[in-house]
């Protein structure tokens, strides 16, 4: 594909969105100009947004460069995860099977139910009381 210098790529989730930017590197991580560790000090979020790099064996040749704003820090892991996908399969279109069938590239449609009236939340009721 030429000689690009790199690959951007946007990824929601929840309320997040992540602009990804993938550049030729040594698989440092950097969001909102902090390190991965820094911003997402969970294990399991670090897991989350390193899977399509895991999965595509590309974790040591690029540096990934986001921005992420909104949501909390669950919906951006997954924006970003989503991110990096995309930004992946724009940059070598052989791995776009390989994180296709991994559900890497679905963007997770899922949001928080509206709160209803006359109840505490979207599915809570109040106390029922028969007397």
């Amino acid at each position: 594909m030429g000689n690009v210098t790199q690959w951007y790529a946007t990824g929601r989730r929840k309320e997040a969105s992540a602009r990804v930017f993938l550049r030729p590197g040594n698989g440092q991580i950097t969001v909102n100009g902090r390190s991965l560790d820094d911003y997402f000090p969970r294990a399991t979020l670090k897991m989350v947004l390193r899977q399509p790099l895991s999965l595509t064996e590309s974790s040591d040749d690029y540096d990934v460069y986001v921005t992420v704003r909104g949501g909390g820090k669950s919906g951006q892991a997954g924006a970003i995860r989503l991110g990096i996908a995309r930004a992946l399969a724009i940059r070598n279109p052989n791995d776009r099977t390989t994180l296709k069938r991994a559900g890497m590239l679905r963007r997770d449609a899922r949001r928080v139910e509206r709160k209803k009236y006359g109840q505490p939340g979207a599915r809570k009721r109040f106390q029922f009381s028969k007397r």
